[in-house]
Order: structure tokens, then sequence, then C-alpha cells
């Protein structure tokens, strides 16, 4: 998922609503003039219905005094919150701020009170539809009584509510005046006046009063873009990771800060002046000891901004020498929780499972407990990658897990107690639509590599099927077992429509400690590509796979290795290439958002324009010959829609069949759900024609 800006252009020539399309073979444009067989078309519905069946679960929030829970689900035309009683989640009630029971909201981002007597969210309510404010609702009265009351005001993006520790502020993410959401995800603007300088929009720690609406105050200066915060133990100001303005462009060069509200902030930590194994890297998910003497933080080789993965190290608060807590250590660190001031409780990525370690600190020393939990499955609270929902004194712990098999529902685990205990039964009798998902390791170079494989849908092992290889964006990133599709590519539709599918974890994935993760630095294509094929051969010795139909596709950075790869091998014989990357050297000049690229290649493309030719698949198009259709979205702040142009024209060029895609009004992740769907469905139809699934 890498982050760069796009061509204006591009977009003079759509219509409004329109889907521009390229393509080329007369073969295949003649086949497309008739309509898709109505039997494929209702297979497609049938597998897209699947993968959206089951109750959402959004974020979840136990309170301090770890007696309720609070928790976001949809609801028709939005989302609403519920409170229950931990011990029965059936004697929910709802917490709105609508002024009628038949009033549905946007009413989301949870943060208790540390009493548990109030609950803080956002809603949409007041401005009907049109912007979130701040609300609280007392919790220790009747909730049909006492409404929840409006603290804010406010025009613009907002995020991450959270309560000082002594009750009386919340503080939040705000970006005033914003016109679109924060981060590289959100189509960008498009481009007019003068770029980098005009319309800049900076996020900023606001802080709003809990006792009624008052003027908010700014706790952090306009010229610092704040990514992540967290409140000193005191309640006398932050701990926060921030950059300078441009914010999405900088991220990768974010710097920590300290500062006591009303004064200036005081820099902790620069990963760039740093010399040691930190050095040029990226740091997330600040936390303060609750002695106030530490911070602790996620440091490793990131490509997105949230995607956290990483070591988890420590640095004085006043500043100095950061220390790694978890060097050599075979997994991925993304998130954490003091438990006191020697001992954190850690979540992190370990080959295929989530886990929760306990970090003890005791005379300079470190030591690792066992996991109080590895699971195969998808977790998360719903604020950051893998966080979870604690307790003021840690003994209780909750989260939100879903997995190939099973949608979402609510555990809690109890540090010393035997594994998670589900809480809610939600999801109780759905069926996944798709086939069963196994873990796979395979051994390449000195690897061993993790990846999922799932089966075809009523999987018949004296029948032999196609292979598709979906590989993930990032590449900082790793798939976990997970309910549904995330993104515009579903190995769950896949698999339901009559093929495997194998999602791999190759190097520069998260999940087996940071020299995995930055095993493929300024090797983009070889390294990856060769765990990938490894996988291949793999599933080829033990399963009824035709080796004559064998497909790739990804999006972002799955999006660029689909590219390279039918430049480099023969083994595809049909791809579908998401938002992906043609040329490092062009891309270089049209990126907007480039910092992300030095800690990867070493140098600019001015500097060194060799390596990024290396892993550019424009350089061995003459290679390709695997029909190949390509997507993106116009407005794609991250892999923009020239790199795609390049590639499809390329193709046209040489001959090979391919058709290129281009979806108006959109950024790198989708929203559009008639987009979403109209992806799967010429992905699934392209794979039908080239690859031809076996028919049950």
């Amino acid at each position: 998922m890498f982050r760069i800006g796009k061509c204006a252009t591009l977009r003079a020539g759509l219509a409004a609503g329109a889907v521009l399309i390229v393509s080329f073979n007369a073969i295949y444009a003649a086949a497309q003039t008739s309509a898709t067989p109505a039997s494929d078309r209702a297979h497609i519905e049938e597998a897209l219905k699947g993968m959206s069946r089951g109750h959402a679960v959004g974020q979840v929030a136990v309170s301090p005094d770890g007696q309720r829970l609070a928790w976001v689900e949809g609801a028709p035309g939005g989302t609403e919150i519920s409170l229950a009683p931990i011990s029965d989640l059936k004697k929910s009630e709802r917490v709105t701020a609508a002024a009628k029971a038949s009033e549905v909201c946007q009413e989301d981002e949870l943060a208790w009170a540390p009493d548990s007597r109030a609950l803080a969210f956002f809603s949409d309510c007041a401005q009907q539809g049109e912007q979130s404010d701040l609300y609280l609702a007392q919790i220790d009265g009747k909730l049909d009584k006492y409404p929840a009351r409006r603290l804010t005001t406010l025009k613009g993006y907002v995020d991450a509510p959270s309560f000082s520790p002594n009750g009386s502020q919340v503080a939040f993410l705000y970006v005033e005046g914003a016109t679109r959401p924060a981060g590289a995800l959100a189509a960008i603007k498009p481009w007019s006046g003068v770029i980098g300088e005009d319309g800049v929009e900076i996020q900023r720690i606001a802080v709003a009063q809990a006792d009624a609406e008052q003027p908010l105050a700014w706790a952090t200066p306009a010229n610092l873009h704040v990514y992540e915060f967290d409140w000193r133990p005191d309640s006398r100001g932050f701990a926060y990771i921030a950059a300078n303005p441009p914010g999405e462009n900088n991220w990768w060069v974010a710097k920590l800060y300290s500062q006591l509200l009303g004064a200036g902030p005081q820099m902790v930590l620069d990963p760039a002046k740093n010399t040691g194994p930190l050095h040029g890297l990226q740091i997330a998910v600040p936390r303060w000891s609750p002695d106030g003497k530490s911070l602790a933080f996620i440091g490793g080789l990131m490509s997105d901004q949230g995607a956290t993965g990483g070591d988890l190290w420590m640095i004085p608060s006043e500043g100095g020498a950061p220390r790694n807590l978890s060097e050599g250590r075979k997994a991925s660190a993304a998130w954490m929780v003091w438990e006191n001031s020697e001992q954190l409780l850690v979540s992190e990525l370990r080959g295929g499972n989530s886990q929760l370690v306990r970090y003890r600190l005791t005379d300079g020393s470190v030591r690792i407990d066992a996991s109080l939990y590895s699971i195969p499955a998808t977790v998360s609270d719903g604020r950051l990658e893998m966080s979870l929902s604690a307790s003021a004194d840690r003994s209780l712990l909750v989260f939100r897990a879903s997995t190939f098999e099973h949608p979402s529902e609510i555990y809690a685990v109890k540090p010393g107690a035997p594994g998670p205990k589900q809480l809610s039964h939600f999801n109780d009798g759905i069926v996944a639509s798709w086939g069963k998902s196994i873990s796979l390791t395979w051994k390449s170079d000195e690897f061993n590599v993790q990846g999922w494989l799932t089966q075809p849908q009523g999987y018949d092992p004296s029948k032999r099927y196609p292979l598709i290889i979906l590989v993930h964006g990032g590449p900082a990133a790793a798939v976990t077992s997970e309910w549904g599709a995330r993104g515009s590519l579903s190995a769950a539709a896949f698999s339901a429509l009559g093929y495997f599918v194998l999602q791999p974890n190759p190097r520069g994935s998260f999940g087996q400690g940071e020299a995995f993760t930055q095993a493929n630095r300024k090797d983009f294509g070889y390294g990856d590509l060769r765990d990938i094929l490894a996988g291949v051969d793999t599933v080829l010795a033990q399963y009824p796979v035709d080796k004559d139909r064998v497909g790739i596709t990804g999006w972002s950075y799955g999006g660029f290795m689909t590219m390279f790869a039918i430049t480099q091998t023969g083994r595809f014989k049909a791809a579908v290439a998401g938002a992906g990357i043609s040329n490092w050297q062009s891309y270089y000049g049209e990126n907007s958002i480039d910092q992300w690229m030095l800690p990867y290649f070493g140098a600019s493309v001015y500097d060194d324009p060799a390596i990024y030719a290396k892993s550019s698949a424009i350089n061995y198009l003459k290679n390709a010959t695997t029909p190949t259709l390509v997507v993106v979205g116009d407005r794609d702040g991250e892999c923009p829609a020239p790199q795609s142009f390049e590639f499809w024209h390329a193709l046209r060029e040489r001959g090979v069949p391919t058709q290129l895609v281009v979806y108006p009004n959109e950024g790198h992740g989708f929203v559009d759900p008639d987009h979403r769907r109209d992806v799967v469905e010429r992905a699934a139809e392209w794979f039908g024609q080239y690859l031809t699934p076996t028919v049950r």
C-alpha cells in the first residue's frame, strides 16, 4: 500500500459516475459485447452475498472497572452503540445522541471515563450526517432519561477520543476544516494552487472539557501533524508521534515528542538522527509508563501509517538512548499496554497467529513470558492494529476476533486464565460460503515462509482445480485469518467461485521478526517472488492443482508484484493488477508522498536510479505474455493511475491481451460499493476466461 500523488488530467475525460474502460485484444473485446452468462452472474452474486453475511462488530470498549462493555454495531443507514453488563451482553441498551428512538446516526469512537460512569463518543446526529461531534453519556443513570450531552460543535475530521487520567478532559485528533479523511487511503483532492503549500490540512490534538460544552483548546502547535498520542499519567500533557506537514508525506520521518499543556513540544526521539538499528525507521503507538519515567513504542520498517509492526522499544520520557526490548524475536509487535511500570502486555503477530505476551522488566533485564493466548485469528478492539481494550487494573482485556471460518465475535481474556472466553454469540449458525483455509509453511532460501491456502467451495480431491495467488499490500503487512473480505479482491469470493487461493506472507511481511520484514530492502520483486513461487510449488505438490491454470492478483504492493511477476516468469496464465506500480523511476517523480521510499531503496531515484530500474516491471515488459486486467482509482493517492496506464499501454503495444479500468472519484481504498463489486465481477470474469474454474 504505497503512497503517491497522481496525474490530474486523467479525470478530465471521465463523465461523473462513469467507469472508463480501455481494452485490447479483439477476441476478448468481442466477448464483452455479450452479457456474462446468467449462471455465472448468479454464482458471482451468491459469492458476494456470502462474503457480507454475519453481524458486523465495530469497536469494543470495556469499562475501567471491568463491569460493563460498550460496542459499535451496524444499523440501517448508520452505526449504533450498545451497552451491557459484561456478564450478559443480551441485556444491552442503546447509547445515543439521537433525539428520537427511530433516529439512526453514525455513532462510534468510544472512550470510557476513568471512573466508569460516563462514555464519550462521536455522533453526527446534531449536524444531520454532515459532521461528527463529541458527546458524553452518563452511564450511572438511566440512558432513556438522560440523553448524551454534546460537548463540541466541530467542522472537520475527528478521530481517537481519549479521557485524561483524571477524567476532566477529552482529547482527540482533529483536522479543522478538513475536506477529506486524514491518511493516504482516501481519494486525494484535485490538484490546484501551489502544490505542497496551498490547502495543506494539519491534524492536531484538541482538548474538550468533560463537564460542559466550551471552546476547544489546541494542545499541539499548528506546524506539527500528529498521528497518535497518549496522555501523561498526571493528565498534564501528552506524548505523541508527529511530523512537519504535509502529514501524509512525512509519517515515515515522524518524531516522538512530549508536551505539557500550555507549553511547547519537546522532542524525545528523532529516528533519522539515531545511530543504532532504529535509524531511518518508523515509530508508532507511544505509551507512558505509569510512573511517567519511560515511553514504550513500536519501532521498525513500516510501509504504511496504521499498519504497525516491528520491535518493542523503550526510551526515558525526557529523551536518551532507545532500548530494543524484543531484539531478535521472531514476531512482530503491534500494540502494547503497561500493566505496571515494570510489566507490559504486548500484542504481536507470530507466523499466522495473533498472540498476547507479557514483558517483564526487572533490574535491567527483559523476560518474555509464554503467550497468554495464541490464536489463528484477526484480533483488535477496533482502534489500532491488534489493540485490545483493558480494564484499569489490566485484569481483563476485551477484543473482537474473526477467522476465515467464523464472523466477528467479542472475546475477553484474563491474564493467568486459560485462553480467551467468547462473550457474544451474534453470529451463531453463520456458515462460510467458501472453502476451508489452512496455514501452510514452506522453505525459501534461508526463510520459513507462511501463508494461507483456501480450498474451493465444495472441494473434491478427485478433481483438478485452478489456483489464484493473492498477494497482500504493504509490503510491511500480513494476511491473517479473517472473515469475509478486506479490500476489493477477495480470497473468499475466488474460493466460492471454484478456485484454490494462496495468500502468501513473503519476506517483507510482518509475523517473523524485524529481520524478515527488512529482507526485501533494495530487492523488490526478487526474493519476495522466489518466496511466492516456492509457495506455488508447495501447493502443487500437496493438492490437486493444474499447473497450467495458475493466476496471480493483488492490490497496491500486491499489484506491483502482479505486474513484476508476469515479466519474470511465464507460470501465470492470467493476472489482475489492482492499483499497482509498474515503473519505480517515473513513480518517484509522480509521487507526492515519497518519504516511504528512502528506507526501502536506500537513496532517492536521482542518487541511485539503478536500484529503482532493477525492480521496475516496465523494463522487462518484453518478457510478458500473460493476459492482464488492470484496475485503479482515478484519485489514488498511493499508487497513481498513470502507473496503470503505463503498464497497460506497454502490454497493448506488445500484443498481450489486456484491459484497463479506471474508477472515478476513488482513492487507494475503494469506498463505492458498486465499484468494489465491479472489481470482483471483472476479476472473476477475467480469471474465468483464462483459467476456467472447475464447474460443479
